[in-house]
């Protein structure tokens, strides 16, 4: 990919941020941080064109995660086979900002190629980022809509639970409803779970008011609901450090109580975390990563559990993993259900 501008000292710095960016991106941002990433993209045309650069250099250097020195003495020959696009090599200070990116890219970030693993199922936790830069987070088996429109955003949590990390716009309140409550929120994260008898509201960063909807919602000139007027004045303010739990079944007001930061990590346990394997057995790399998805990894060969692993890995990336055990010498990764994945010695 051709170099935005020539070099110099600023051009310089605006690459170190780009990679910086990158970096800050794969882990995953906060609300405050997402806005200023928004703000840093629009102050000039030439930070996107270098975050677009520094994407194409993680994806030169990704094959390299592949191979690592405790497994083999000697790299597979494909994963250092001549490039068949021209690499650009850059000024002493972008290569040392690519190779943090690089180590980085060792993380193996949820976005693989097409490969001979099928996709997981649908209802597994995955991470959606919305047109306005707002992200949301779904727990297993929760589903999720929107509705997004000039003078609101709208979410609706049909079922289970989910963590919305919102993108600060005052002109565009972000509405969730869950089981006719609504959580209202401008730049803030927060989760929200729904089951059967409740809603619960958990405020990570910022404030949200939550309010009941109405049953007789105003009609706008097209005859449908106005998004303006279906919260009520706000029935509980709730800011961050605190949980809300709102009855379906009666008319109580929201229970608010203080949540601890201990409990607060706790609660949010079922996020993709990324997992540090150094020389860990097999065995309970494998039991980490069934503890947290739907996919279950099966050991065929007992003698595998001892096995010594090497990675960093998200710990929602099944696929990843599947593929990083294939290419450890003497295994072999099978695909024997939607739900199954059997591990065992190469034959």
């Amino acid at each position: 990919m051709k170099r935005p501008e020539p070099d110099s000292p600023a051009a310089q710095r605006r690459a170190q941020a780009a990679a910086a960016w990158l970096v800050r991106r794969d882990r995953g941002l906060t609300a405050a941080e997402q806005d200023e990433f928004l703000d840093w993209l629009a102050a000039d045309p030439r930070h996107g064109e270098w975050l677009a650069v520094h994407r194409q250099t993680v994806g030169d250097f990704s094959a390299l995660a592949h191979w690592r020195p405790e497994h083999s003495t000697e790299p597979n020959p494909d994963l250092l086979a001549p490039p068949r696009r021209k690499i650009h090599w850059f000024a002493p200070a972008l290569l040392a900002a690519a190779a943090a990116i690089a180590i980085a890219v060792v993380s193996w970030r949820a976005t693989p190629t097409a490969s001979e693993f099928p996709p997981v199922a649908v209802d597994d936790l995955k991470r959606r980022i919305l047109e306005d830069g707002s992200s949301i987070e779904l727990n297993l088996g929760a589903v999720v809509t929107t509705d997004f429109s000039a003078r609101v955003r709208r979410a609706t949590l049909v079922r289970g639970e989910a963590l919305f990390t919102v993108a600060k716009d005052p002109a565009r309140p972000f509405l969730v409803r869950a089981g006719g409550v609504d959580v209202r929120a401008v730049g803030t994260a927060f989760s929200v779970r729904l089951d059967t008898t409740n809603v619960e509201v958990l405020v990570t960063e910022g404030r949200v008011a939550l309010a009941r909807m109405e049953t007789d919602t105003p009609a706008n000139k097209n005859g449908q609901a106005d998004p303006s007027a279906v919260l009520r004045p706000p029935s509980a303010e709730i800011s961050a450090g605190h949980r809300a739990t709102v009855s379906l079944t009666t008319a109580a007001p929201p229970q608010v109580v203080p949540v601890s930061p201990q409990a607060v990590a706790q609660h949010l346990n079922w996020q993709p975390q990324l997992l540090d394997f150094s020389s860990a057995p097999l065995a309970a790399a494998v039991a980490e990563f069934n503890r947290r998805n739907r996919v279950q990894f099966i050991l065929a060969d007992a003698e595998l559990a001892a096995l010594p692993i090497v990675a960093s890995i998200r710990s929602d990336n099944v696929e990843g993993f599947a593929k990083f055990l294939a290419a450890a010498p003497g295994v072999e990764v099978e695909r024997r259900s939607s739900t199954e994945i059997v591990v065992h010695r190469r034959r």
